[in-house]
């Protein structure tokens, strides 16, 4: 099992999506979609400009990995699909990209389009340089409202667990698993707080 994590710039609930009951990170982040495996622990942190930093967004276990046209077929995942009429929750969905039998990409209206709907070529060919879709059932998503994270993980044999301008995942086996034990004491599981950036009410 390794561990991946990194900073959540911007926390609208589309990167990771963690709606309807499961958990999944399919746009930005394509280096780690790349790499992580069924197994793996993936933890998001705050940032330090929303002061947040040091605090828990998300955490999650890779419990399948699909190609985006996969992710697009399965209906189990068609609520993931966004919705920009509709609420909150549908707008920020994720289950944005297919490839046709042409092998060209079409991209949503979605968080990661354009304003008037026409597709963002800058994010297409970012999202899809990993033609890879980590999902999760097992997952706890705090959005602004997690907890801090112990400070032993902030400093464990030289190690932050708290990751700065890029992901990090190259963690010593005994803190990765001390960090999955902490986790499990929390007893906390699935959609807990809403998204730091959603507008407040």
């Amino acid at each position: 099992m390794k561990l991946f994590s990194y900073v959540v710039a911007r926390d609208f609930g589309f990167a990771p999506n963690p709606f309807f009951g499961v958990c999944t990170l399919a746009t930005c982040k394509p280096r780690i979609r790349k790499k992580a495996e069924v197994g793996d622990l993936i933890v998001g942190t705050g940032s330090k400009g929303r002061g947040r930093e040091g605090h828990l967004v998300f955490a999650m276990r890779v419990s399948e990995t699909l190609t985006f046209n996969k992710y697009w077929e399965i209906k189990r995942f068609r609520k993931k699909r966004p919705n920009l009429q509709g609420s909150l929750k549908q707008a920020f969905g994720d289950n944005i990209y297919f490839r046709d039998k042409n092998d060209n990409w079409h991209q949503l209206d979605s968080h990661h389009s354009y304003a008037n709907g026409t597709p963002n070529m800058h994010n297409i060919c970012n999202d899809t340089q990993t033609d890879r879709v980590l999902v999760a059932t097992h997952y706890a998503y705090w959005g602004g409202h997690g907890p801090s994270i112990d400070q032993a993980f902030r400093n464990y044999e030289g190690y932050d667990v708290c990751a700065g301008r890029n992901h990090k995942s190259k963690f010593p086996d005994n803190l990765v698993r001390d960090i999955s034990k902490w986790l499990r004491s929390l007893n906390q599981q699935g959609y807990l707080g809403d998204p730091l950036d959603w507008p407040k009410a």
